[in-house]
C-alpha cells in the first residue's frame, strides 16, 4: 500500500491508534512505550521513523525527546500544538489536480523519502496517494506557512467533505487517529451515520483546541 514508505503505518501502528480511537476509557488503561509507566488518558507520542509506528510516552520520556538528537534521531516527539489556517488558499481545480479520491487527506514530508507524501483515511487504514503530487508546489507559493511544517511529525490536514473547506497543520498522530476513528466505525459501502458523526465530532474537537492563524 505504501511501496516508497519504511512501512504502512495501518500495519506498524494500527494498535495504538485504535486504543486513540476507542476514547479515553481504555487510553487511561495505557502504559508508556518506553518505560512502562502508567498513562494518563491526555499523554504525548513518539514517531518512529523507521516503522511509522505511533508510541504512546509518558511525561518524563517525552521531555527527553524534546532534543533532536534524542534517540539518535530514530525517533521524533509529535507536537501538541494544532493550527487552523484561516486564510489557506487552494482552489477547487487545485484540489481535484491532486486527484484525490476522497475529500480528506493529509500530507506530510517523509524524511526517510525525502518527498511530501499524501495518505487519506478509509475504511481499511491509511492508504497512500501514489501520484506525484505536482501541484504541491504551487500551494507551498500561495501558502508559504507549508515549509514550516515539521518533518514526518506534522501534516496538513484537509478536510472538504460535506459543505466543509478546512485546512490544519496538526499533529501526525491526530491524522492516525482519525484514521483510526474511520476504520473502526465504517459499516457497510457508505459508512453509516454513526461514522460520520464520529468524523464530525473530531474534527469540532480539533478546531476547539487549534489556534486559529490568518483571517479575522
Amino acid at each position: 500500500m505504501m511501496p516508497d514508505s519504511p512501512g504502512p503505518p495501518e500495519r506498524n501502528g494500527f494498535s495504538a491508534l485504535r486504543r486513540l480511537a476507542r476514547g479515553a476509557t481504555e487510553s487511561a488503561q495505557e502504559r508508556c512505550d518506553l518505560c512502562g509507566e502508567g498513562l494518563p488518558a491526555e499523554h504525548r507520542h513518539l514517531l518512529d521513523l523507521a516503522s511509522r509506528q505511533v508510541l504512546c510516552v509518558c511525561r518524563a520520556c517525552a521531555i527527553l525527546f524534546h532534543s533532536e538528537a534524542a534517540g539518535r534521531g530514530a525517533r521524533r516527539l509529535v507536537p501538541a500544538r494544532a493550527r487552523l489556517l484561516a486564510d489557506f488558499e487552494m482552489t477547487d481545480g487545485q484540489w481535484e489536480d491532486l486527484r484525490i479520491p476522497v475529500n480528506m487527506a493529509f500530507f506530510f514530508r517523509n524524511s526517510a523519502a525525502g518527498r511530501v507524501m499524501a495518505l487519506y483515511p478509509s475504511p481499511m487504514g491509511a492508504t497512500e496517494s501514489l501520484l506525484t503530487l505536482e501541484g504541491w508546489g504551487e500551494l507551498e507559493e500561495r501558502n508559504p506557512l507549508l515549509r514550516q511544517m515539521e518533518p514526518d511529525v506534522e501534516a496538513l490536514l484537509v478536510n472538504r467533505t460535506r459543505t466543509d473547506r478546512e485546512y490544519f497543520l496538526a499533529p501526525i498522530d491526530e491524522c492516525y487517529k482519525l484514521v483510526g476513528l474511520i476504520r473502526v466505525h465504517w459499516k457497510g459501502l457508505g459508512g453509516g451515520n454513526e461514522v460520520w458523526q464520529e468524523i464530525e465530532g473530531f474534527f469540532a474537537r480539533l478546531r476547539e483546541r487549534a489556534e486559529r492563524v490568518g483571517g479575522r
